[in-house]
């Protein structure tokens, strides 16, 4: 299993201080079929617990999965902030998984490389 953060993820990511173990952990989550909603077209809405507080009132990430391949963390949102996403964001996201999950190596290669991704280390 590989597993990537965009950009924009990675600074929310990093503005929110949740750290990569925390994504491995919810990808490892995931694999185990214990995840959250399946929202279509390889497209996944998963909790992250926010540190000292759990997963119930922390944050929520897209994720574009392929189970068993690979994981992209595409955007991130606390539930404090809004519940969910809007149905044109989904259909975006849905896109976007098509074209991501379906990426060969070379070409991640050189998303990695121009900075679009970034690869996290996963030990699942």
């Amino acid at each position: 299993m590989r597993i990537f953060k965009t950009k924009p993820f990675s600074r929310f990511a990093d503005r929110e201080g949740i750290e990569d173990g925390d994504l491995c952990g919810v990808i490892a989550q995931a694999e185990a079929g214990l995840g959250g909603p399946d929202l279509g077209g390889g497209v996944i809405k998963l909790r992250i617990a926010r540190r000292g507080q759990g997963k119930s009132g922390g944050f929520r990430s897209i994720v574009l999965f392929r189970h068993g391949s690979r994981a992209f963390f595409v955007y991130g949102f606390a539930k404090n902030e809004r519940d969910n996403i809007r149905a044109d964001e989904l259909k975006a996201f849905r896109k976007l998984a098509d074209h991501l999950l379906n990426m060969n190596d070379a070409d991640i290669l050189e998303a990695i490389k121009n900075g679009t991704i970034k690869e996290i280390e996963y030990h699942g």
